[in-house]
């Protein structure tokens, strides 16, 4: 990491780290504890919730999809005890719609799985307003379509007729 691309981390080296994968959450916390983080580890919604309130960390790591609910709850009420948090949300299912709500949920980044712990303190750490370069190849009408469907299926918890109706399509022709 060069030092002109990260801030140190401050007065408060607190960090909350939200995963139900027990085994990467302990790498996880090991491997940023090595960094210099005071972790504070939770396995669910709840207990990061817990966490947040008890006491609002510098800096979180949160998975989208836990056992007992949505990452972006633990955001939210990050975000409102503590509005100059750093927060990276990690996903195992990365699209374009989840990383659009999680920023307007108040992420400060956003990373697909797997992830390493250097690419995890570089999005925490990152300081810059630099925006990245557009990528190379843009994504195709169908991907863009794909991932409209994909946004409104996931916002009618997977009901297809439900689907099908707020896209104004016909239930068969969205199951192909």
């Amino acid at each position: 990491m060069a030092d002109e691309d990260f801030a140190e981390l401050g007065p408060d080296p607190s960090l909350l780290l939200v995963d139900d994968d027990v085994a990467f959450l302990t790498r996880l916390a090991r491997a940023m504890e090595k960094r210099g983080f005071k972790v504070h580890a939770a396995e669910s919604v709840a207990a990061g919730k817990a966490i947040v309130d008890h006491a609002p960390p510098a800096y979180a790591v949160i998975d989208l999809r836990l056992e007992d609910g949505s990452g972006l709850d633990v955001v939210e009420q990050l975000r409102l005890a503590r509005p100059d948090a750093r927060i990276v949300v990690l996903t195992g299912y990365g699209a374009i719609a989840t990383a659009v709500a999680a920023v307007k949920m108040g992420a400060t980044d956003y990373l697909s799985k797997p992830a390493d712990a250097n690419d995890i303190t570089s999005a925490l750490l990152a300081r810059g307003e630099a925006h990245p370069p557009p990528p190379e190849n843009p994504m195709s009408a169908d991907r863009v379509r794909w991932e409209h469907i994909q946004r409104v299926y996931e916002l009618c918890e997977r009901n297809v007729s439900e689907t099908a109706r707020r896209l104004n399509m016909h239930r068969r022709t969205l199951q192909r």
